[in-house]
């Protein structure tokens, strides 16, 4: 999945987090949802402004950075 059309920045929104679509959702907060074990049809159902495609995004930025992270411990 291509995240970058979903994950936003903004630096006045949430300190600079990454979020989703630009509402004031971070990929930490949908993180921890599911850490938690919420579903993501329970979290779409709790939060009707994301979809699952919103989840998907969070997870593949994640996923994104980790390697980036783990690139750069490796060097």
């Amino acid at each position: 999945m291509d995240y970058r059309s979903i994950i936003t920045f903004e630096p006045g929104k949430r300190g600079g987090k990454p979020c989703v679509r630009g509402l004031r959702i971070t990929v930490g907060d949908v993180l921890d949802y599911l850490a938690g074990g919420m579903s993501m049809e329970a979290i779409v159902d709790d939060i009707p402004d994301l979809t699952r495609d919103d989840i998907l995004a969070c997870l593949a930025y994640a996923a994104d950075r980790e390697r980036r992270l783990d690139s750069v411990s490796s060097q």
